[in-house]
């Protein structure tokens, strides 16, 4: 649930920004162009997904800092840029898997810190006499 809940919230998010522009045209990122907006929204469905489910295994086995903002950041703005855009599929295949190497390798860097953590306390916590 958490992870659907926090891809949707994001995806959402970003559609609805990409929708709706409260200042002027010449400021920011262009609105959404009418068409098809079904394969960006799957495509950042999908990779938020993945990167929720990575977040969410790494954080069942050590503390993880912050994965519910990550998973949000990374799925608003790849939405957000994807509607404004609209790049051809390998570039937003690529966007993407950039999406999704930056999570794992916070991932990687989490359990790493993790794991080294827990050995060092394993390691001071039993022993000889001390005090």
């Amino acid at each position: 649930m958490w992870a659907a809940g926090l891809t949707i919230l994001g995806v959402g998010l970003g559609w609805a920004d990409a929708s709706y522009r409260f200042g002027p045209d010449e400021y920011g990122m262009p609105l959404a162009v009418s068409g098809q907006v079904r394969l960006y929204l799957v495509a950042w469905s999908v990779t938020g997904l993945t990167a929720a489910a990575a977040l969410r295994a790494v954080a069942a086995r050590v503390p993880l800092i912050g994965p519910d903002v990550l998973v949000l950041i990374l799925t608003f703005m790849g939405t957000r840029l994807s509607l404004g855009f609209r790049p051809e599929p390998p570039v937003l295949g690529a966007s993407a898997a950039a999406a999704l190497t930056a999570v794992f390798i916070w991932c990687a860097l989490a359990l790493r810190r993790g794991f080294r953590g827990y050995r060092g306390r394993r390691a001071t916590s039993g022993g000889r006499g001390g005090g």
